[in-house]
């Protein structure tokens, strides 16, 4: 069965900075502010949630369907997804625009500068999402604004459960806006600053965002995350990468061996144990779609 990946299809171009980010600012000059990094490293990948999330449930072994928008620079995206097997369906080309751009700067500590250019990412909405026999679930991934709301309904709609995972989009979202998604959601993901975000805004704690859910769960990074499941916590370890190389598409990753585990039915403390190991393969490997898996995943 295959699961709609609501979200970006995106060109990242990555550089390295080989200082701290917190040596070149000034904090008491901030209203002024006016650096310039110096990046010797540079690398251009395929990226956008959606292909990096449809790339790591494809590595796994299970079905994406990803939902997206390409601008008319996208050949070469769409290309590559068909050199992978993965279904293109949902996948809208527009010509009046481009394919969305991440400019991303990642210093010696791994704290990253993004800079994103939505592009075609803005016409998503487009694309409607109707009940189909081979969809198993969804997920709504940082997309227009638009295509988030309106994806979220038909998803209600189809009768198909689907994960809501704000990311980068959250912000975009008041209070009331975040909790209709809580509320058509069944699962929630987020990063530890978004779930203090989400929180904030709603009102809700995670013990009570994960009552009106199947479960939520907070992505802690190095430290693994914590799966919340009836108002109740649990932590689940992190798997210790190889190397730390590079951050970028590491919580995609993470949300592929999610997705694997729900297809098949996982509770999701195994599916978040997935995707902690998924995750530590993708952070010592450049790049949000080059990682390799180590394992053979489990039915």
């Amino acid at each position: 069965m295959a699961s709609i990946i609501c979200g970006s299809l995106a060109f990242d171009t990555i550089m390295r900075f080989p200082g701290c980010f917190a040596e070149q600012i000034l904090p008491d000059q901030l209203h002024i502010l006016n650096v310039s990094f110096l990046v010797p490293q540079l690398r251009r990948d395929f990226g956008g949630c959606t292909g990096n999330i449809a790339y790591g449930l494809k590595l796994l072994g299970g079905d994406p369907l990803p939902m997206a928008t390409l601008g008319r620079d996208g050949a070469d995206y769409l290309e590559r997804l068909h050199a992978l097997g993965i279904r293109t369906d949902f996948v809208r080309s527009v010509d009046d625009t481009y394919t969305a751009q991440a400019m991303i700067m990642t210093d010696s500590d791994n704290n990253q500068i993004t800079a994103f250019h939505p592009g075609a990412m803005m016409q998503a909405h487009r694309t409607a999402i109707v009940a189909r026999d081979d969809v198993k679930l969804g997920i709504i991934a940082p997309d227009g604004r638009d295509a988030m709301v309106q994806h979220a309904e038909q998803f209600v709609a189809a009768g198909i459960p689907f994960v809501f995972d704000p990311g980068q989009g959250l912000p975009m979202f008041d209070g009331a806006a975040l909790a209709r998604f809580v509320e058509q959601a069944d699962w929630v993901t987020v990063n530890d600053y978004e779930g203090k975000m989400l929180s904030e805004r709603t009102g809700w704690s995670p013990a009570e965002i994960s009552r009106r859910v199947r479960g939520l769960v907070v992505t802690l990074g190095a430290e693994g995350c914590e799966v919340w499941v009836d108002g109740e916590r649990t932590l689940v370890p992190p798997v210790v990468a190889a190397e730390v190389v590079d951050p970028t598409g590491c919580g995609d990753a993470w949300r592929g061996g999610l997705l694997y585990g729900l297809e098949r039915g996982w509770d999701l403390l195994r599916c978040a144990t997935l995707g902690n190991r998924v995750g530590a393969l993708k952070i010592a490997q450049r790049g949000p779609q080059n990682y390799r898996l180590d394992f053979l995943p489990e039915d």
